[in-house]
């Protein structure tokens, strides 16, 4: 006998006026008005940083992909936007801790790899980031995460280099990390996200 159980629903309706399927979201639902809002309102760290202004996952974003094009400057404006959209799918499931992702289980994994495609698509990118570049823009990410840490995130630089490593300093120089409001955020990514993606080929 079928079940007259409703499926759940699994969409949010975004400010673009999508509906996201979160489980099984499809490129044409994705915008990016709706990730650079999302990402700027999203909190790293839990919401434990210094200043007035949370630190989110737009600011985040904007850094590890100026450190990711000081890393590897002959770096292509594809492997660029990748590295500006690595925590994209954030906009819709939030950050979470590393500990904690990995004691959520695979299913939270598979939810990012399936919002990371649909974004990839979206923007004209591979679904699956090559894993050369996946590893390389992680890379800039501890560099990144090692700056929060000490600069915004009340760690010591030995315990912060302890967990990321510590980064040669002129990875760094000049890149000093300064909270600003959600709107000014939003519109920054906005606009680093328009500028590589008119440099596609």
């Amino acid at each position: 006998m079928p079940s007259s159980r409703k499926k759940p629903r699994a969409w949010q309706r975004m400010l673009s006026g999508r509906r996201l399927d979160l489980l099984d979201p499809t490129p044409v639902d994705i915008e990016i008005e709706d990730i650079a809002h999302g990402l700027a309102f999203v909190a790293r760290w839990n919401g434990q940083t210094r200043g007035d202004y949370p630190y989110s996952v737009a600011e985040h974003s904007l850094l590890v992909e100026a450190l990711f094009s000081r890393m590897w400057p002959r770096a292509g404006a594809a492997d660029r936007l990748t590295a500006l959209l690595h925590d994209a799918p954030e906009y819709v499931i939030g950050d979470m801790i590393s500990p904690v992702k990995a004691a959520v289980g695979p299913e939270y994994g598979e939810l990012d790899k399936r919002l990371s495609a649909a974004i990839h698509i979206r923007f004209g990118l591979p679904a699956l980031t090559p894993p050369t570049l996946k590893k390389r823009i992680k890379r800039a990410d501890s560099v990144s995460a090692w700056m929060e840490a000490t600069q915004i995130a009340g760690f010591t630089e030995t315990e912060a280099t302890r967990f990321f490593g510590r980064p040669a300093p002129e990875l760094t120089e000049g890149l000093d990390i300064h909270l600003r409001p959600p709107v000014e955020v939003r519109r920054a990514f906005t606009a680093r996200h328009t500028e590589l993606l008119e440099q596609l080929p």
